[in-house]
């Protein structure tokens, strides 16, 4: 007489291969995605100047052998741009969501779902052309 022996659930074939199947799918697509742009889009850095600002101030004072007051100077210098370069990258934001703002107010809800769609199509374009 043969006893019937129960599996735990997560022991049942087509659960596995389902689950492995899951895995393996989510494996392949964030593969692909980082290998068609993602990676580039989540590792750079943010804005210029967001590199490590000592190994680029020891960059300068090396290779332009830089005297110890130099050396300050060029960081003030270079800390100001930054800031000001931030500055004007916060006033360019506020002026497009000022613009974005005012062109789905003339939009009927039809519209701005189509709005919304070439936006997002003309994205790349538009950050590649800030550069």
């Amino acid at each position: 007489m043969m006893v019937a022996v129960e599996r735990a659930p997560w022991q049942n074939p087509k659960i596995v291969s389902t689950l492995m199947l899951v895995f393996l799918a989510g494996a392949a697509t964030g593969a692909l995605s980082m290998r068609f742009g993602l990676h580039d889009q989540m590792h750079r850095p943010s804005r210029p100047g967001a590199e490590n600002r000592e190994a680029i101030l020891n960059r300068f004072k090396t290779e332009l052998n830089l005297s110890g007051p130099q050396t300050e100077k060029l960081a003030l210098v270079l800390d100001d741009y930054r800031q000001y370069y931030q500055s004007l990258q916060d006033q360019l934001e506020d002026l497009r969501a000022t613009g974005k703002t005012g062109i789905m107010q003339i939009l009927d809800p039809e519209q701005r779902v189509k709005f919304e769609k070439m936006m997002n199509d003309l994205a790349p374009q538009l950050a590649g052309s800030s550069k």
